[in-house]
């Protein structure tokens, strides 16, 4: 019990840090360059790094219930 815990906490954990590097790298390649005012680069930035935790981890989180839920499926029979 214990044991498959764990495990799953570091599956989560995983999951989470590869969707935040996938949607930092995406959100890389936006040209946000408009939308900063002139000395608020640090601001943009702290910004950008919310945004692609915010984003990163719902799709992770999106991704690993869809997980469970398709192992939860053989009880449905």
């Amino acid at each position: 019990m214990m044991q498959s815990l764990g495990q799953e906490a570091l599956i989560s954990m995983i999951s989470h840090l590869i969707f935040i590097i996938i949607t930092w790298r995406v959100l890389q390649g936006i040209n946000l360059e408009p939308l900063i005012k002139k000395g608020r680069v640090m601001e943009a930035n702290i910004l950008l790094m919310f945004i692609t935790i915010a984003i990163g981890t719902t799709v992770s989180r999106f991704f690993l219930d869809f997980l469970q839920w398709s192992q939860q499926l053989i009880f449905l029979f």
